[in-house]
């Protein structure tokens, strides 16, 4: 049987090249309103393989990149971090010359929209509309989290990419970011990325969420934000989201019951909702 969520985007690869060297991986498909998509930490551009799909047969064009050090991008001279993130964001948006689009940020992905929004925001209005935050968080991300407290500093020292390789171990961290539904397929899709994701390299990021705290700044953000979280995301607790809606002005916040941390996968149907409120 064919695992849909294993499924690669159909597009041809379109390499962009930013300041420092970075080769981003990105790829299109589809044409009108812009909706550029920004994965998560250790995965890829390839998480957001149903909902490209879905906002294509909705009339949107669909812009996805593997972020530095994931997928097919590597890493230029300035390494990893939330700022040369930020800057790749920007490359995207400028490569593909998008005007009144709508940014969608997973997890990392959200969290360094959150950084461009704050810290760029004539910058990032030049091409967005508006921007849906999904199961993420503007940093200090250990905070009344006992998993991310063993998770991060696993994959920080190395152990978790060698506790990984053991089925069951992965098995168990799969489940730690699904809600109620533990779908066997996408527990296999999610885990088969993971593990060939070179975690240590990544590390300044994962340390980036732990250190870097922007709630106070978030009264910054000028573009409409649709804010979603799973009920039973773990991996971002609910708490995180109640905070964006209450410092990112005019914000909507959704929350989704019974679902977890991969809303990508569980709940396309709702992100689709939530981009095209954006367009009206």
């Amino acid at each position: 049987m064919v695992n849909v969520f294993q499924r690669p985007l159909s597009a041809a690869e379109r390499v962009i090249t930013t300041d420092d060297g970075t080769r981003l991986s990105t790829v299109a498909m589809g044409s009108g309103t812009p909706v550029v998509l920004a994965h998560g930490f250790a995965v890829d551009m390839h998480e957001w393989n149903v909902i490209a799909e879905d906002l294509v047969r909705c009339g949107f064009k669909v812009i996805a990149f593997d972020q530095r050090g994931h997928g097919r991008s590597d890493i230029g001279s300035q390494g990893v971090g939330s700022r040369q993130m930020v800057d790749d964001y920007l490359a995207v948006l400028r490569g593909y010359d998008v005007t009144g689009g709508i940014l969608v940020g997973h997890s990392m992905g959200g969290f360094l929209a959150i950084r461009a929004l704050v810290e760029q925001p004539t910058a990032m209005a030049r091409h967005l509309r508006g921007c849906v935050l999904m199961a993420t968080f503007a940093g200090d991300v250990n905070r009344k989290n006992l998993q991310n407290r063993v998770q991060i500093p696993m994959i920080q020292s190395g152990l978790m990419g060698k506790m990984i390789r053991s089925d069951a171990t992965a098995a168990f961290f799969a489940k730690s970011v699904m809600g109620d539904e533990k779908h066997p397929q996408m527990m296999d899709a999610f885990i088969d990325t993971f593990r060939r994701t070179d975690l240590q390299q990544l590390v300044p990021i994962l340390t980036a969420f732990v250190k870097e705290d922007r709630y106070g700044e978030l009264g910054n953000i000028s573009l409409p934000c649709r804010i979603v979280v799973g009920e039973k995301d773990k991996t971002t607790p609910p708490f995180h989201t109640d905070w964006l809606h209450k410092g990112i002005k005019g914000s909507t916040l959704r929350r989704i019951p019974g679902k977890g941390h991969m809303l990508n996968w569980e709940a396309p149907e709702i992100l689709v909702e939530e981009i095209v409120a954006l367009t009206k």
